[in-house]
Order: structure tokens, then C-alpha cells, then sequence
């Protein structure tokens, strides 16, 4: 038998995951609604998995697409994809056939595990995808793979800067963008984030409470298989805070992420006090704004646990800058300082050092930071115009360095020559007490080219803030040339499955200019 040329190999989360499977192998290292692997488990089923893929002509470099709820499998097929040296693309499962179909295309995948429930969509999609040979569908079918693949050790060499992952951008504006993510890109992030953090032999049992399709999910579940804990994998579908708590006491998560959404949901459950959430040590969110408002109830809920914000972008792996543990009240609204291993510059257009406390662009130096979009050179030498990763997010800093997100670049409003930046006018709507959530858009305008619209989700449906108490709330707390022209009441905001508000389709909705209160729902 010939032996593989292993010189110079990088480590991959599929080495950890062997590690852990040799050094304690009845560590429980998954959970998902009750059931779960040991690490001797997940590292046999993993194994055969690979070999399962690499028996039906899946190879190093293969794209193997994934359309699947959050899920055992789900987890699996991604470390069987990074053991086999094939390159894993996540599918957003809400996505409609012909969205699929383009990811399959884009991503020139070869192979499509699909879960059975959305066996369907994958069907319709795979007819636009001809390049797709390879189908295994999550049930009957894997497990029938998996027991007729062999369980020996797979050796395959793996070159560390090669691409792991293709994780497509939410897509809020145009079509997704496919970042490529590296196997160092994502053991790197790992390995600072647990540094920065000062992660213990306490922080065994972790929830990145998103989609595994979406960065959070996927870099979420990569601490505690560095760690040799328990990475517990939330059920897709509807959240549900009550649930989650329950989650939270059955499994005594020491660790858990969630979007704001989710975190307003939480605190709002009736009788949380009473509940025995004493094993959360850190609690964080990221991956959409949150108010002031929301992070006080957060602090005030929470007092064992350390509030954890976490910023930053698919491209980055994802997280550049973290506030923690006295900074979550003391600079409250801030996203923090970089991480280990991040540099930051804060620019205006010509890539020059805005002074401090002005708002300029937030650009990157990592080697966190994505390789390429995939298949778009012309938007990858953009994105590293001057030798820097932009990010599209306005930001300030303070005297103390500390970060604080304006508005996204594409989301700044421009008002008869003034700038108002979205995000410090949500802030002060969302902490009205009639006011459950809020977007605000731009909107054409004669008079001045745009005019700002707030889009107001009511706290109670049956007691919606007038636009005259809105008004008289805007007008003590901003400039006049930032309150909205007019509000538009909604039964809830539009989102997709990042937590992120689309804004675009509030555009669409909004781009008559026809500024009438709308009806809740």
C-alpha cells in the first residue's frame, strides 16, 4: 500500500476531531434533541462518510453542496467533506429551487447531500445543476452509505491554505457572493477566538444558536471541537425562547450565541427568573444590530454570565472585534477592540486614516480573513483594494479604541447633503417603550433626493405608537435633519435567516414613496 505524502500537512477541525476521538472517545461531543455522539462516534461516522463520498467520485477540491436543517448529519457531512479534502458549501435551506440552483452552478458543485425533507427543492434544483453526478439524501440512504463504507483511517494530505468552506454572503443586496474560507483561515480564527476569550475546562458545552449554514453556525461549532467539549446544535424552524431555555437548564450550556431576535424573545419569557440558568458563563450576540435597550435587559438578566458582543463579517470567519465583560456596560453600543490576530484601520474613500471620533470605513488585515470570492476576481481585487479587506461598515472610534458601528456603507442615507446613518436612529427609536423593532430606509424625496422612513413593528399590536408620539420621541433625542419623515407601522420586519433586516425589500415596498401607516398584522 502506498503511503501518503503527509509533509508540510496543516491541521484541520477533522484532525481535532481524531484527537479527541483517540485522547477521549466517551466525551460527548454532539447533542441534538436528545440523542448525540461520542467522539468515538462522530469520528467512525465521519470516516465512513468520507469514504462513502470518496466511493461515489467525490475527490480534493470536489465542491460537496449541503441543503440541511440543523441536524447530527448536518455536522457530520461537513467534517467528512474537510476530511476527504473536498470543499464544503453550506446551502441556506429556505432558499427556493432556482436560489439552490444558482449556488449549485456558481459553486460547481459535484455532489448534493440533501436532507429528506427538502428532497424536493434539491430535485428541482439539481435540473439546472447538471454538474451535480452525486446525490445522498440525509435518512435511509446516508445510513445505508455510512454501513456499507469502510471505518479505517482516512489519510488524505490536506494543504492548509486550500479552501474548506465556500460560505455564500446572505445576499441582503444583488446575488450571494461565494467567500472562500480556508482550513488555516478557519483553525486560526478558532485559535484566537479561544485565546481572546480565555475559554476553560468549564466552557464545555457551547450553543451557536444559527443555521449551520450560516458562518455563525459553522465557526460556533469549532470551540468546543478545538476544547474537546459538546457542541449542541439548536433545532431549525421557529424559534422558540421558551425552548431554549429549557435547552439551556437540560444541557447546563456553559456558552451560547444568538442573534438579537432571539435575544429579545429570551428575555421577554415570563419567569426567567426563576429558572436555573447558573451554568451559562458567557452569553454573546452578533450577526445583526442590537439596541442599547435590549443589551441592558440582557446585562440585567444574565448577572452570572459574561455579555460578549461579537462583530464582523462571513469574509472574516467571522468575528474581528469582541466587547466583554465590563466593557458591556461601561461602553455600552460598542462592538469592542479587535481581536487577536485582527488589525483595523478606519478610512475615508481615498484609503486614508479618518481622525478619531469622525466615521470612515472599517478595513481588515487578518489571517482570518477570506482568501477570494469565489469565481469573482473582479470583486475580490475590489473588496482588497490597497491591500486592505473592506468591509462596507461605517465605524467610529474612540479616545480608548473602541469601535462603534454607524451604518453600513450601502445603508448610509443622504439627506439635502447630510449623512444620517441608520443605526443611531433605530437605536433611539428602539428604546421607546411602544416599539418592538425598527429599520430605517431611505426613500426617494423631491425636495431633498432621499428622506429617512422608519419602519415601526409595534410591541403591542393592539397599542402601536402614533406618529405624533414618535415624532415628539425623535425630536428630544436627535438633530431634526435625522428624525424620519414619515413611519410606516408593520406587523414585524422583514429578515432573512441571519437575523439581518432586508432593507431592500423595505425599499421595494416603499420606493412609490407612498409614506402610508400600514396595517398590523
Amino acid at each position: 500500500m502506498d503511503v501518503p505524502n503527509l509533509a508540510g500537512r496543516g491541521m484541520t477541525a477533522s484532525d481535532q476531531l481524531a484527537r479527541w476521538a483517540r485522547r477521549t472517545p466517551e466525551a460527548v461531543a454532539l447533542r441534538f434533541e436528545g440523542t448525540g455522539r461520542t467522539y468515538a462516534e462522530l469520528d467512525e461516522r465521519v470516516t465512513r462518510l468520507a469514504r462513502a463520498l470518496a466511493a461515489r467520485g467525490v475527490g480534493t477540491g470536489d465542491r460537496i453542496a449541503v441543503l440541511a436543517l440543523n441536524g447530527l448529519e448536518t455536522w457530520e457531512t461537513y467534517l467528512a467533506g474537510v476530511r476527504l479534502g473536498a470543499v464544503v458549501v453550506p446551502v441556506n435551506f429556505r432558499l427556493v429551487a432556482d436560489e439552490v440552483a444558482y449556488v449549485l452552478t456558481d459553486s460547481g458543485a459535484t455532489a448534493l447531500v440533501v436532507d429528506a425533507a427538502l428532497a424536493e427543492v434539491g430535485a428541482k434544483a439539481r435540473a439546472q445543476a447538471p454538474g451535480v453526478t452525486t446525490v445522498l439524501t440525509i435518512g435511509e440512504e446516508l445510513e445505508a452509505a455510512l454501513a456499507a463504507a469502510g471505518a479505517e483511517p482516512l489519510e488524505v494530505a490536506v494543504d492548509e491554505s486550500a479552501p474548506a468552506f465556500i460560505m455564500y454572503t446572505s445576499g441582503t443586496t444583488g446575488r450571494p457572493k461565494g467567500a472562500v474560507l480556508t482550513h488555516r483561515n478557519l483553525l486560526m480564527h478558532v485559535f484566537s477566538q479561544v485565546t481572546h476569550l480565555g475559554w476553560d475546562p468549564d466552557d464545555r458545552v457551547a450553543v451557536p444558536g444559527a443555521p449551520l449554514f450560516h458562518i455563525a453556525g459553522l465557526a460556533g461549532g469549532l470551540p468546543p471541537l478545538l476544547l474537546g467539549g459538546t457542541h449542541v446544535v439548536l433545532r431549525s424552524g421557529g424559534f422558540d425562547p421558551v425552548a431554549t431555555l429549557d435547552l439551556i437548564e437540560r444541557e447546563r450550556v456553559s456558552s451560547i450565541f444568538l442573534v438579537p431576535a432571539m435575544w429579545a424573545a429570551v428575555v421577554a419569557v415570563p419567569g426567567i427568573a426563576d429558572r436555573d440558568l447558573s451554568s451559562l458563563r458567557r452569553i454573546s450576540w452578533g450577526a445583526a444590530p442590537a439596541s442599547t435597550t435590549l443589551l441592558r435587559t440582557m446585562i440585567d438578566t444574565f448577572p452570572q454570565a459574561e455579555v460578549v458582543t461579537a462583530f464582523g463579517q462571513t469574509e472574516c470567519s467571522p468575528v474581528t472585534t469582541f466587547l466583554r465583560g465590563e466593557d458591556s456596560v461601561r461602553k455600552i453600543g460598542s462592538v469592542g477592540t479587535p481581536m487577536l490576530n485582527v488589525e483595523v484601520r478606519v478610512v475615508d474613500e481615498a484609503m486614508q486614516d479618518v481622525p478619531q471620533g469622525e466615521v470612515g470605513e472599517i478595513v481588515y488585515r487578518s489571517p482570518m480573513v477570506m482568501k477570494e470570492y469565489w469565481g469573482k476576481p473582479e470583486a475580490t481585487a475590489e473588496a482588497f483594494a490597497g491591500g486592505w479587506f473592506h468591509s462596507g461598515d461605517l465605524v467610529r472610534q474612540d479616545e480608548e479604541g473602541y469601535l462603534y458601528v454607524v451604518d453600513r456603507k450601502k445603508d448610509m442615507i443622504i439627506t439635502g447633503g447630510e449623512n444620517v446613518y441608520c443605526a443611531e436612529v433605530e437605536d433611539v427609536l428602539a428604546a421607546h417603550p411602544k416599539v418592538a423593532e425598527v429599520a430605517l430606509i431611505g426613500v426617494p424625496d423631491t425636495r431633498y433626493g432621499e428622506a429617512p422612513l422608519a419602519v415601526v413593528a409595534p410591541r403591542d399590536p393592539a397599542d402601536p405608537p402614533t406618529t405624533e408620539e414618535l415624532t415628539a420621541w425623535c425630536r428630544e433625542r436627535l438633530a431634526r435633519y435625522k428624525n424620519p419623515r414619515e413611519y410606516s407601522v408593520v406587523g414585524a420586519l422583514p429578515r432573512n435567516p441571519s437575523g439581518k433586516v432586508l432593507k431592500t425589500r423595505l425599499r421595494e415596498e416603499h420606493s412609490a414613496g407612498s409614506l402610508v401607516a400600514e396595517p398590523v398584522v
